[in-house]
């Protein structure tokens, strides 16, 4: 039988200097994602689980990132990740992340050392997607 693979997108963008972003996926803009959970769902339209386990790596990467970064002295102006969800039937097989980011004084291979460690450490990744070992990460700078 053929892999039933299906893909998920979920993109988080923000200014992270005033700490505002937005989420969004395939079907539309989150503006909370708590609040998403509980009406979408409820109502059977909008986002869809996959969508939504895309927004969260999204996010979540994007934030890591952020904090990484600003520990080590390079305060970001703006990140943004798109997280691509590939899913056989109901498994999650891959996740690749593409984030570019606008961070004042630092160069590309910094920046990319930083996000390949926050690939490794992103908790969202252990939580969501146990035993997962396939995420790829493209990371430029703007």
């Amino acid at each position: 039988m053929a892999e039933l693979l299906r893909h998920a997108l979920g993109t988080w963008t923000g200014d992270l200097r005033s700490g505002s972003g937005q989420l969004s996926t395939s079907s539309g803009v989150l503006n909370d994602l708590s609040y998403t959970f509980a009406t979408r769902f409820e109502n059977t339209r909008g986002t869809n689980p996959e969508e939504l386990i895309a927004a969260a790596h999204a996010s979540c990467f994007s934030m890591a990132l952020a904090h990484g970064l600003s520990q080590a002295g390079h305060v970001p102006e703006r990140i943004t990740t798109q997280a691509t969800v590939v899913l056989d039937g109901l498994k999650i097989t891959r996740i690749h992340l593409t984030t570019e980011g606008v961070v004042p004084g630092i160069d590309q291979a910094t920046f990319q050392a930083a996000a390949e460690d926050t690939k490794v450490n992103c908790p969202v990744s252990v939580l969501l997607t146990p035993g997962l070992e396939e995420v790829t990460l493209t990371a430029t700078l703007q």
